[in-house]
């Protein structure tokens, strides 16, 4: 089953199979920037796919389209086309959808329309007509989508599986299902090595979507010990790809998932606390790092990462003091006081005619 799980005594910045750093990235796959609560504006051209569904391309993918009964993995936002209120979001849940092209819900038939016309990586702007979405009555459950109404999914495919490929994922044993995602991960590292890290992060996010919240929920003992082998270094390696493309909030939410599993894993405590240092979130971050460096005392990569927080707090405290400095200033000198002329003169005058008085006041009684 692969490499299995990551040793605890490997730097948290050391590569293997499992757990990948990226030095340099360009675009890699994640959740797209939003521009306000509704539909992105996009200016691409219009593609007419169906007479109740159109297409722009948001950006473009690479490969094959999927065929008829391929089992895609997308990521989608929905919004409703009237109220532009947004009912689902993928991205937020992060938990990639599984459509089977053919087979899929009637109230999805218009996103297998968009989804059967895209390639791997593509994320594109669907208009869907209300006859092929939630239908005249709607939905008043879950999701809450009104009667008659119009759809726009903004979906990306990060992959498929063709049918010759094996079996849908419900239809797999439990071992099929780990081992095929493990394949997944195997092919993102390749496609990581050849600095093809769009198509990495496609290939991760998929091995995870075998992997869902309901069937880890189901697994017990060695099966589930051997689904996290599996499943934990993909969001480590996500993690990875995020920190150095800056996306500190999404590599926490990846280290997050994997430290649900196991609180003591030291790469998912070591690359949290780094991404929350960047946030200037110093308390939490020092916490991680010292959580991590209980359990590999002597990594250098953790111990250089507590010293730049150190350094840091050390340059704030320093900081703050010159403001401060400069706000209240240096204490005042006492000023000379000038004595007024006029004053000396008056004083002298008196002490002179006093003088003069007492010594004719004398002379007055000898």
């Amino acid at each position: 089953m692969g490499d299995g799980l990551e040793k605890q005594n490997q730097s948290p910045d050391e590569f293997s199979e499992n757990d990948i750093i990226t030095e340099t990235a360009a675009v890699v796959h994640g959740e797209p920037l939003q521009d306000g609560n509704g539909p992105p504006k996009v200016d691409s051209e219009v593609e007419i796919l169906h007479e109740k569904v159109t297409k722009q391309i948001i950006k473009e993918g690479h490969g094959q389209k999927p065929s008829k009964y391929s089992t895609c993995f997308v990521h989608y936002r929905a919004w409703t086309g009237s109220t532009q209120h947004k009912f689902e979001d993928t991205w937020q849940e992060q938990r990639p959808a599984e459509l089977v092209l053919g087979k899929e819900k009637k109230e999805m038939s218009g996103l297998g329309i968009g989804v059967s016309s895209m390639k791997s990586g593509e994320r594109a702007l669907l208009h869907v007509g209300w006859e092929l979405g939630y239908g005249e009555e709607g939905s008043f459950s879950f999701p809450n989508v009104p009667p008659m109404a119009d759809i726009f999914y903004e979906v990306e495919l990060i992959g498929f599986d063709e049918t010759k490929e094996g079996k849908a994922r419900n239809d797999m044993t439990v071992e099929e299902r780990i081992g095929s995602a493990d394949r997944r991960r195997m092919d993102g590292n390749a496609f990581f090595k050849d600095e093809k890290l769009e198509e990495a992060m496609q290939q991760y996010e998929m091995a995870i979507a075998y992997m869902g919240d309901d069937f880890m929920f189901q697994l017990f003992g060695k099966f589930r010990d051997m689904a996290l082998a599996v499943k934990n270094p993909c969001h480590l390696n996500m993690a990875a790809c995020l920190i150095k493309l800056k996306r500190y909030e999404e590599a926490i939410a990846q280290c997050s998932i994997v430290l649900a599993e196991d609180e003591n894993n030291v790469k998912a405590l070591y690359r949290r606390g780094k991404s929350r240092a960047e946030l200037g979130q110093t308390e939490a971050a020092r916490e991680d790092l010292l959580r991590a460096q209980k359990h590999t005392p002597e990594d250098k990569a953790i111990t250089k990462e507590l010293r730049l927080l150190d350094e840091h707090d050390k340059a704030i405290y320093r900081k703050q003091r010159e403001i401060y400095k400069g706000i209240f200033g240096p204490r005042p000198e006492p000023k000379a006081k000038h004595t007024n002329q006029l004053v000396l003169l008056w004083k002298w005058l008196v002490a002179l005619f006093s003088r003069l008085f007492r010594k004719w006041e004398t002379e007055k009684t000898d």
